[in-house]
Order: structure tokens, then C-alpha cells, then sequence
């Protein structure tokens, strides 16, 4: 076979094979950081190794979660400022393993992109790295892939894959009885749903996202919507030892859909909406936007990220496990005879 002076490459196509290599390079130290008691191979693998045996359990049952993390990456892109959406991801995926129980082990991630920008890339993924870091969690392997045509320019997308596990018998929710407590613990901001609506109020407000953010003039709306999701994994594990009964990652659907998830048929959940304080970002969404409670409860989190049903007597120790971890809890309601979510005041 000859090759012609005018042959095509891959590169004159739009992917650069070494500038994905160099990448892989660059994220190994990162991925390093993560290593936990299991981890039986560093990044470039076709596959990675997990060693449950070696992370302490006996008789395991595996959990799985993915998901991403939304429009709230165009705000990202737009701006520049990629460093923390990697938290994002990690947050959506090990925030959900947990309800069930299980300790969250590993994370693969999936980096999709139009023209690869090696230094946005990296930013990304060492901000995947610090939030398995900070979950207990080893960031075993993952995918980049550069796919002109499909992405416009720089523009990417984000999947997350996390794997836990727990010992058989141990999965949540169980138990859970007429008279539980209801924990609310606080989110750190709008975490990483309901973007969609988010930038429909900042496209009617005629703001930029460089501009002063409304309600924190120390920073711009951008950066202060970008504020990572909260990452709730080692309060949970610290309140299943309290004997919490179930857990609840409130994203998408809020309280309203996300807490009666976990509970059986015939109970439901009696929520006091002035238990907190409604966060700034959440006033300024709901006037800016005109939003209805019901709707803000529905499209947001409202200042309580994930939730915790646990028995009277082991609502304090629960509480302590989170406030350990530097977060802050309320006391928001009671489980009670009937179903779904029923409300007492305003937000």
C-alpha cells in the first residue's frame, strides 16, 4: 500500500490521538489521589480491577448508579469555569448509591467533547478526583472521546458511573414506622438540577453570567451557580450506624417526588416548610422567576439536598454523623399514616 502526499489522517479529521494520550497522562497523579483499600490498577487499562475482598467485605451485594450533570455545564463551558463540575458528577452518582446502603468503592467517568482542550479536560477530571477523594471512593478508570460533528467545538458532555457495595441484609430502606423523624440536611445551592429553569430566569433578569451575582455581591452569578453539588456520602454512613431506616438524594423532582420514593405505601411524610430558611438563590430563582411554591418544590432542591428517616432516639446521633462533617441539619417532619408528601407553613 502507498500513501499519497494528500492522504487524510485522523487528525485532519478532528481527533488527536496523542493530545488523548497526553491527557491520560497528565489525570494519572489525580486519579492516584484516590486510591482506597481495593484498588488494583492505575488508569490505561482496558478494564480495572476492584478487589472486594480487600475492602473489607464478607458476603457483598453490589450497587450501581450513573447519571450527569446537566445544563448546568453550559454555564460551565460558557464561562470557563470547569474545575468543580467534576464534583458535580461524582455527587449525583455516590449521593444515590448511599439511600441504598452502600458504601460507594469506585468511579469510571465519560468525557465527551467536540475538540479536545487537554487543559479544560484535566480540570475536569482532577475536580472528578478531589470528589472521589472526598467520598472515600478511587477513581479507577474512564473514557474521552473526541467526536466532531456530534459536539460543537468545545463544547462536552459528562456521564458518571460510581459502584458500591454493603453486606447482604444491610440494603436501605427498611423499617421505616409511623413516627420516624425526618432530617433535612442543607444543600449547598442549586447542586445540579433544574438548570434549564435557571438560565430561562437569568436570560428574563438580562444578566450575564459575569455579572454580580444578586444575592452575594463578593462574586459573580456564574461562579455562584456553579457552587458544587454537596457530597453527603460519609454523614450517611455515619447515620446508618445510628440506625437510620432511609435516606433520600433530592434532585430532580424535589421533596415532593424524591422522600415518598423511600417510604413504604401506606406512609407518607408530613413536611414543615419553615423548619429552614429558604437559601438567597432560591428567593432570588422564585421572584425573579415569578416560580410558584409548588413548582420550587418540584424543580429544586430548596436548601435541603438529601434527607434522612431515622427513629426518634437516633435522631441525634444521626444529626452529629452530618454536622461532623461540616454540614448543617434541620429537623423537617414526621413519617405518618397515609402517602406521599403532605406540607405545614411556607417557604
Amino acid at each position: 500500500m502507498t500513501d499519497k502526499d494528500d492522504g487524510l489522517t485522523y487528525a485532519a479529521a478532528g481527533v488527536d490521538i496523542a493530545a488523548g494520550n497526553d491527557l491520560v497522562e497528565r489525570i494519572k497523579p489525580a486519579a492516584a489521589r484516590t486510591k482506597r483499600p481495593g484498588t488494583m490498577s492505575g488508569l490505561g487499562g482496558f478494564g480495572a480491577l476492584f478487589d472486594l475482598k480487600a475492602a473489607g467485605f464478607s458476603d457483598p451485594v453490589l450497587v450501581a448508579a450513573t447519571d450527569g450533570v446537566g445544563t448546568k455545564l453550559r454555564i460551565a463551558i460558557d464561562t470557563g469555569e470547569v474545575g468543580q463540575v467534576g464534583i458535580d458528577l461524582v455527587a449525583m452518582c455516590v449521593n444515590d448509591l448511599v439511600c441504598q446502603g452502600a458504601e460507594p468503592l469506585f468511579f469510571l467517568d465519560y468525557f465527551a467533547t467536540g475538540k479536545l482542550d487537554a487543559e479544560a479536560a484535566a480540570r475536569v477530571v482532577e475536580g472528578i478526583a478531589e470528589g472521589c477523594a472526598r467520598s472515600g471512593c478511587a477513581l479507577i478508570g474512564g473514557e474521552t472521546a473526541e467526536m466532531p460533528g456530534m459536539y460543537h467545538g468545545g463544547d462536552f458532555d459528562l456521564a458518571g458511573f460510581a459502584v458500591g457495595a454493603m453486606e447482604r441484609g444491610r440494603a436501605l430502606p427498611t423499617g421505616v414506622v409511623d413516627g420516624d423523624v425526618i432530617l433535612g440536611v442543607e444543600s449547598s445551592g442549586v447542586h445540579s438540577n433544574g438548570f434549564s429553569l435557571v438560565r430561562r430566569i437569568v436570560e428574563r433578569a438580562g444578566l450575564a453570567w459575569s455579572d454580580t451575582c444578586p444575592w452575594d455581591e463578593s462574586t459573580t452569578l456564574g461562579a455562584a451557580l456553579l457552587t458544587p453539588t454537596a457530597l453527603y456520602v460519609k454523614g450517611a454512613l455515619g447515620a446508618i450506624e445510628a440506625g437510620a431506616h432511609a435516606f433520600a438524594h433530592i434532585t430532580g423532582g424535589g421533596l415532593v417526588e424524591n422522600l415518598p420514593r423511600v417510604l413504604p405505601d401506606e406512609l407518607g411524610a408530613e413536611i414543615n416548610l419553615g423548619a429552614w430558611e429558604l437559601p438567597p438563590v432560591f428567593t432570588w430563582l422564585r421572584q425573579q422567576g415569578g416560580v410558584s411554591e409548588a413548582e420550587m418544590l418540584r424543580a429544586f432542591n430548596c436548601g435541603i439536598g438529601f434527607v434522612v428517616v431515622v427513629p426518634v432516639d437516633g435522631a441525634a446521633e444521626a444529626t452529629a454523623a452530618f454536622e461532623a462533617e461540616g454540614q448543617t441539619v434541620h429537623r423537617i417532619g414526621r413519617v405518618a399514616k397515609g402517602a406521599g408528601m403532605t406540607t405545614v407553613g411556607a417557604l
